[in-house]
């Protein structure tokens, strides 16, 4: 039997009855002494006691959990996806005089038998990653398990991706951070932890790619070089070491297994696509009325309102101010009938009111969270004195869904915002919980150190579950502030109350695309910044860059100072405190720039067919949505490099105006060639271009060989039914595929196959100076637009013939300064094209 005891032991200075105030161990493995296997799992035991876990999940996917005596031993996960359930892998394992090996048909892991490092090669040999110290653990006595560890070695040319949103100062590389859900009011570049915890990173070795993903829920931290500069590390102050090493070789393949693992969410409403209109907040009901008509009179499009906290009577969540709106669900029946789906706002908060009814239920089944000796916690948010629902156990979720009936059911709300459910306590420094308080945690019960960081995502599960159920015929709209990886599964995010700067804006651009890659692709910020005002140019400069957030919503902290929605002397003066902001609307900044953003809006919607098909790729196969240019080429160090400009989906590349004044935007190109949008002028691949970018235009290029689709623009999604599908195809030199996804916008019956998916490929051949388009098509939804319009651009020859399934139609040319394009008409379910 191995002994089980700490490699290392240390004591404080000790009494005189040989009793200490503590005593702290430090656990490194030794031998290796026993191994045993049941199918996809392997157990290393070490002559001290230390055990290490390893899970084949895939040829790609290792998991790796370490033990210590005493330890609770469950696979329970909030991350992964329950429906993560491949396939048994094939592998082998083999003992050797100094290590076991693990082998998959992708991947190499050698265990050391001298102390149980672990180290993963590619199936040639090439070093991926290696432990450097391995694991550690620290903990003692009296205070429990204070550090959890595990040490890697990196190179100098390693590159890493990833994490969520962090607004480090460049690249991960050379930084440390930590993860734990804050409430970051005004954050600013460097500020950490921020809103959410995502313990996934990507890394690009020697040009393969592999992820860390850290599955443990207490307060962690990671460190890329920064304590010491060829070492990572990963750390936990609680639970167990539990991570999973995710291979690719390619960045986008890492981030697809990711999300596979931990899931992605449903197919949002068209509708969710469009533009979202918000501010602190917009009451009483005749101002909300006025905002839908300045919306449709000035036509400028969108598709979504939402009410702040001050539409609740005294902060109540899950009641309406009856004097600020006398019939809701009149003025929801209004605003639906000119295109507009209203969005309202739910905090954790309870406020504690014997006589409201959320307060009294929550109370009388016992369902707020409670100190050690079971008194319930009460503490400041938006009400001076607020209770917390327990959203780790399983019956609060239901309660706390079965509240949705009124907004969703009854008054026909179509979409939920959860805020401050990091969750956010007001007046302390700790802006959280104490950490004893307890927590059910799905029948795993712990206190609020482990429980902390998926407060919000599980808040963010009872909400998507009371949306579904009460209106089961919807696909369900759901936004939430805080989250942890997997929280994907339930909501969209926004990264929270931003700043109206400059780099604000910047930072919108890297926090998107590091959310992204990290399984979040349904992000945006708060356009325009939350705190204080844009100058007309920095707002927009912020919606262009909005139009490629999948998130595009403009939000400011416009509150009224008078505190005429306060309801205690207490709340007035909270609100005094705080700046307040003009009004951030398309139309705040004077005709001229109305017309500017008008026309940015409408840019978004005729690319709704594009992000749609997008957004069905993240949803069926995990492939992020917004990503680094690295993922379009990571061999070229140069894009490795690039921070600013960015793909969206697989064919388009922003270059956005980050900095005031500037109308000139310097942008790489990776590998092949790509066109400019708005002029259709061509720029080769691996060289830099000064991009002109007047205040009218964000240059973004699109992709030779692709097939771009674009929806006419409509005041709202629904607003009627299309009558021309444009077809934008880009000239190529090779061979290429494009894709479209098309259902009814809303609902589920694409499950049951009532959907278009077309595969378009094309075919260029410039000996015979000919290009043909084929159409591959499956399902059964007819879309209703009744002709398709396609436009050549990049045409190297002049057609004498464009035949359309064997018949000659006609086509016009328009001349432009960077070359002609070609136009001509046919039918949807055309299935070959010939230009000759």
């Amino acid at each position: 039997m191995a002994k089980k005891e700490p490699v290392e032991s240390t004591v404080t200075e000790e009494a005189d009855d040989g009793r200490q105030p503590d005593v702290i161990s430090k656990h490194r493995p030794d031998q290796i002494e026993n191994v045993d296997q049941k199918g996809p799992h392997i157990t290393f035991t070490t002559a001290n006691g230390i055990e290490l876990h390893l899970t084949v999940h895939t040829p790609e996917i290792i998991q790796l959990k370490y033990y210590l005596e005493g330890d609770l031993r469950s696979d329970f996960s909030y991350a992964v996806d329950p429906e993560f359930t491949p396939p048994e892998p094939n592998f082998i394992l083999e003992e050797q005089q100094e290590t076991f090996i693990i082998t998959t048909k992708a991947l190499v892991c050698r265990v050391s038998k001298k102390n149980l490092l672990v180290h993963f090669y590619d199936t040639e040999g090439n070093a991926l990653c290696q432990d450097k110290a391995g694991f550690y653990r620290r903990e003692s006595i009296m205070k429990g398990i204070r550090e959890i560890k595990i040490t890697k070695q990196h190179s100098e040319n390693i590159h890493y991706f990833g994490l969520g949103d962090k607004v480090c100062k460049d690249k991960l590389k050379g930084e440390a951070f930590e993860n734990w859900n804050t409430d970051a009011f005004e954050y600013k570049r460097g500020d950490d932890p921020l809103y959410r915890s995502v313990p996934f990173y990507m890394a690009l070795n020697d040009g393969q790619a592999y992820g860390i993903f850290l599955d443990n829920t207490y307060r962690s931290r990671f460190d890329f070089g920064k304590k010491k500069k060829k070492t990572t590390s990963f750390s936990v102050e609680g639970g167990i070491m539990n991570y999973y090493f995710i291979y690719g070789p390619e960045l986008t393949t890492v981030s697809e297994r990711y999300a596979q693992l931990t899931g992605t969410p449903d197919m949002p409403p068209m509708w969710a696509l469009g533009y979202h209109q918000c501010r602190w907040s917009y009451y009483p009901e005749s101002r909300v009325r006025e905002l839908a008509d300045t919306f449709r009179s000035k036509q400028i499009p969108c598709d979504a309102l939402y009410l702040d906290i001050d539409y609740m009577d005294g902060y109540r969540c899950f009641t309406w101010n009856n004097d600020h709106f006398p019939d809701p669900k009149a003025m929801i029946e209004d605003l639906k009938e000119q295109g507009f789906e209203t969005i309202v706002m739910i905090d954790p908060c309870i406020k504690a009111d014997k006589d409201y009814f959320v307060y009294q239920q929550g109370k009388e089944n016992d369902f707020f969270c409670k100190r050690p000796d079971g008194e319930t916690i009460l503490a400041p948010v938006w009400p001076s004195t607020s209770a917390f629902p327990d959203f780790t156990h399983p019956k609060v979720r239901d309660w706390w869904a079965d509240l949705y009936e009124d907004h969703i059911a009854a008054k026909k709300v179509s979409g939920i915002w959860n805020d401050m459910n990091e969750p956010a306590v007001f007046e302390v420094d700790h802006k959280t919980f104490p950490d004893n308080i307890r927590h059910d945690y799905d029948g795993h019960a712990c206190s609020h150190k482990k429980a902390h960081n998926i407060y919000g995502m599980q808040m963010a599960r009872a909400s998507y579950r009371g949306i579904k159920q009460h209106n089961a015929e919807k696909r369900p709209f759901l936004l939430t502030r805080a989250n942890f990886a997997g929280g994907q599964r339930f909501a969209a995010l926004w990264t929270g109350d931003n700043i109206a700067s400059w780099d604000h804006l910047k930072l919108a651009n890297e926090q998107c695309q590091r959310l992204s890659i990290s399984g979040y692709s349904f992000v945006g910020t708060d356009i325009g910044g939350f705190v204080d005002d844009p100058t007309p140019e920095l707002f927009t400069r912020w919606l262009q860059l909005g139009i490629f957030h999948p998130l595009f919503r403009n939000h400011t902290m416009g509150f009224n100072v008078d505190g005429s929605a306060a309801v205690d002397e207490q709340e007035i003066e909270q609100k005094k405190k705080r700046k307040p902001t003009s009004d951030q609307e398309p139309w705040a900044y004077g005709e001229r720039y109305t017309d500017i953003n008008r026309s940015v809006i409408e840019l978004r919607y005729r690319l709704l067919h594009y992000l749609y098909t997008t957004f069905y790729d993240h949803i069926n196969k995990g492939t992020p949505i917004l990503r680094p240019l690295a993922y379009e080429d990571q061999s070229d160090a140069r894009s490795i490099h690039q921070t600013d400009a960015f793909m969206f989906g697989p064919d388009i590349l922003v270059s956005p105006v980050l900095a005031k004044g500037k109308k000139v935007v310097k942008t790489y190109f990776p590998n092949g060639l790509w066109y400019d949008y708005r002029t259709n002028e061509p720029y080769v691949g691996k060289h830099s271009y000064n991009i002109d970018a007047p205040i009218t235009d964000i240059p973004f290029f699109v992709k030779a060989g692709t097939v771009l689709p674009l929806r006419e623009v409509m005041q709202y999604t629904q607003e009627r039914d299309p009558k021309t599908l444009d077809l934008n195809i880009y000239y190529g030199h090779q061979p290429s595929t494009s894709e479209l996804y098309e259902d009814s916008e809303e609902g589920y019956d694409y499950a049951k196959g009532y959907y278009r998916y077309t595969k378009f490929n094309l075919y260029p051949d410039e000996e015979q100076d000919s290009l043909q388009l084929t159409a591959d098509r499956e399902g059964s939804y007819a879309p209703p637009y009744r002709e398709v319009k396609i436009n050549i651009i990049g045409l190297p020859f002049e057609p004498e013939e464009i035949n359309v399934d064997g018949e000659a139609v006609l086509f016009s040319r328009t001349s432009e300064e960077k070359g002609a394009v070609y136009h001509f008409h046919t039918q949807p379910d055309f299935e070959t094209i010939i230009i000759q």
